[in-house]
């Protein structure tokens, strides 16, 4: 038995309107949330066209002129506009008859395509039980007939599954919300044995081990430490209604585990450095359920997911405007303070859920506008736009070739103390923090 799929009605008249251009196709992006039980599209996007395109307004005649790597830009660059628990679960082609025998291969290598380019950027891996299905939707401009098939991501050899595709009128009004904040401050020791400083690359690897952190965290849903298995709104009256206000929110505190307990024996090692990078600051984070019997396992996954997909995404964006502003063969660095872009939401119309988006402090609204249109294929008001956060910040400090008498001497007593300590568990934990404040004490004293 397939996969079914309940969609949004709005939906239905986007994907007719975009088959009623003169293009001989049309791609674009489904959005939603899958689970074990149904799954569910809230919207639907397509490609941004490109410049040679915008120019000519006319699409290339032939499945095969696909530009394969831009539409996976594209996918990358709306995931990050996701709150936790909406992904891209597939791809879509509105096609001319002619061409109906093409778009099912070509969906196929997209959906594999796209999903390899998102699996690449994250710093969370699935579940066992996690579904791994991705739609490929057809529907034929001349006779508006919709064909919808499941790949599996999993699996490279994968072949087409037959799945149902159902419209159903206020899907996008259904859903949950989460909410947290998460005060990070996330220490990132820049080794000296590499003679060219990738700085996003030890970045991403600090952040890794930090998602680690993020997801042995405990979690109180509205002040309780709630069982995995548990319905999210067992012993809560539901809401009813389909405007925003009611909206029903649970407010999550994350409270993160200072050790692993004493089955784990605490380690340390020395390692030279020539520098460190600092994230410091609170992030706002958001997810979205289906108000169909959610467990609480489920919801804490997808804030989960959000906390480290949000703090990953704005590092990223910082060093694509590094790159662009400085060039991309800055390797060797001096002591730098940057601010990451701030997060902020817009509803998406005739719902309760709300897309995110980032922003750097002398961007100006118009902008984010423009990006909205691009990215999403959303009109959003000025008004609409609600930047969530304060300042975050990265500091970049590099360590001077030579140091001081008084830093050799910290340095040379955190070593011998970590040798002494080397078996005592936990106190371990005080000869690390000897250790990085070497590397950070001159920046951060003011």
């Amino acid at each position: 038995m397939g996969r079914t799929y309940f969609v949004e009605e709005a939906i239905g008249q986007y994907l007719l309107d975009l088959g009623s251009t003169v293009n001989p196709y049309v791609t674009g992006l489904l959005i939603g949330q899958c689970s074990q039980q149904r799954d569910y599209i809230i919207r639907a996007v397509r490609t941004p066209p490109k410049e040679e395109q915008k120019e000519n307004a006319v699409s290339p005649s032939k499945l095969l002129s696909v530009d394969e790597e831009w539409i996976t830009t594209h996918a990358s660059q709306v995931s990050r506009m996701l709150p936790g628990g909406l992904l891209v679960l597939g791809v879509f082609i509105i096609a001319t008859p002619e061409l109906s025998k093409e778009s099912q291969n070509a969906l196929r290598k997209l959906i594999f395509s796209v999903e390899k380019s998102l699996t690449k950027r994250r710093l969370w891996k699935p579940t066992e039980e996690e579904v791994s299905d991705r739609a490929a939707l057809q529907m034929c401009s001349a006779t508006k007939k919709v064909v919808c098939r499941t790949y599996d991501v999993q699996d490279p050899k994968s072949s087409a599954k037959p799945a149902d595709w159902k419209y159903q009128s206020a899907l996008a009004a259904s859903w949950l919300a989460l909410g947290c904040t998460v005060n990070v401050n996330i220490h990132i020791p820049l080794l000296a044995t590499s003679p060219n400083h990738d700085l996003e690359r030890n970045t991403r690897n600090g952040l890794n081990r930090w998602s680690k952190q993020i997801e042995d965290s405990v979690f109180l849903i509205n002040g309780q430490v709630r069982d995995d298995n548990t319905e999210l709104l067992e012993g809560q009256k539901k809401l009813r209604g389909n405007t925003q206000s009611s909206t029903q929110f649970s407010d999550v505190k994350v409270l993160t585990q200072l050790s692993q307990g004493l089955s784990h024996r605490s380690t340390a090692t020395v390692q030279v450095c020539s520098g460190s990078i600092n994230l410091r600051g609170a992030v706002e984070c958001r997810a979205y359920l289906h108000n169909n019997k959610p467990r609480v396992k489920e919801a804490v996954q997808a804030l989960k997911r959000d906390i480290i997909n949000t703090l990953s995404d704005r590092c990223e964006i910082l060093f694509e405007d590094l790159i662009i502003n400085e060039g991309p063969h800055k390797k060797n660095f001096e002591k730098e303070y940057h601010v990451l872009p701030q997060r902020l939401f817009v509803p998406v119309a005739g719902s309760n859920v709300m897309l995110t988006d980032y922003k750097f402090g002398d961007e100006a609204a118009e902008e984010i506008q423009e990006r909205f249109i691009e990215m999403l294929d959303q009109p959003v008001q000025a008004e609409d736009i609600h930047i969530a956060e304060e300042i975050n910040t990265v500091a970049i400090h590099p360590v001077t070739d030579k140091m001081d008498d008084t830093q050799q001497k910290q340095l040379t007593k955190a070593m011998l103390l970590l040798k002494l300590q080397q078996n005592m568990g936990v106190v371990i934990a005080a000869a690390v923090a000897v250790f990085a404040s070497i590397f950070s004490f001159n920046y951060f004293s003011d």
